[in-house]
């Protein structure tokens, strides 16, 4: 795996859109320079973990370092924001490698869909009655039925957020593993859901799809009317997220599970 450069000499700020993030990326933009992002060494995110998910999406194929700074509400994704320092920060944060999910879903139409997540793949019933699902992992059928409100496949990164409010494992972050959580299961009752290898293949289909219609929603995209969804890692792309040393994503998921 090719190291990734540790002088950061052109920063390019991306902000969300509240008047707080706009202010502080004016000031930080006359401090530090605001390079073209497709000339920058790093991009720099500021807002909260709805902005990195949008940034990681939209730089997902430069491999430009992203280094988040919070100015959110939950910044689980995000280091602390401070105006000093930066550029040494960001020389001396640390390297976490991001893997995304990738998911094609077919709706009642025949129509394909292809999205990403990096945080989770989930599956949602679309009315008041329950969604039928059936789970088959790398061609084989594990669960016939799972009569439930949804489902959801986590990665390591996504593990302490809805996959953690669904009861769903944490997972470290270099794990090589996938979280399979469903939410609010009827029948089977007690199923808590599996670990799954990070090489997992995993199809959802959707029984009754026209009386139970389901939505599949990779992180903040979704798709409805699904009657097939099929998921994997993405191996093929990656992306590199900063972290201040001692504020990692493994050290935050470790943290987070002896919260109470």
């Amino acid at each position: 795996m090719p190291e990734i450069k540790r002088k950061f000499e052109r920063i390019a700020f991306v902000a969300s859109d509240t008047p707080e993030a706009a202010e502080a990326h004016k000031r930080l933009a006359a401090l530090y320079g605001d390079a073209p992002a497709g000339k920058a060494d790093v991009i720099v995110a500021l807002g909260g973990d709805g902005l990195m998910l949008q940034t990681l999406r939209r730089f997902l194929k430069s491999r430009v370092p992203i280094y988040g700074m919070n100015l959110g509400t939950v910044g689980f994704l995000m280091n602390e924001f401070r105006e000093d320092d930066l550029t040494g920060r960001i020389a001396r944060a640390e390297v976490s490698r991001i893997r995304p999910l990738a998911m094609t879903a077919r709706d009642v139409h025949g129509t394909i869909h292809n999205d990403i997540a990096f945080n989770e793949v989930s599956l949602f019933r679309q009315t008041y009655q329950a969604a039928k699902l059936r789970i088959a992992i790398d061609g084989k059928v594990r669960m016939e039925e799972l009569v439930c409100d949804g489902i959801l496949v986590s990665t390591p990164a996504g593990s302490t957020a809805y996959n953690l409010s669904a009861y769903g494992p944490i997972l470290p972050i270099d794990a090589p593993l996938l979280a399979l959580t469903p939410i609010s299961p009827f029948r089977p009752r007690r199923w808590r859901g599996a670990l799954l290898p990070r090489a997992a293949h995993i199809r959802f289909e959707v029984l009754d799809g026209i009386k139970r219609p389901v939505s599949a929603v990779a992180d903040h995209a979704e798709f409805r009317d699904v009657v097939q969804v099929d998921i994997a890692e993405d191996t093929g792309r990656e992306l590199l997220m900063l972290f201040d040393p001692g504020h990692n994503l493994d050290e935050r998921i470790l943290s987070e599970q002896f919260r109470y």
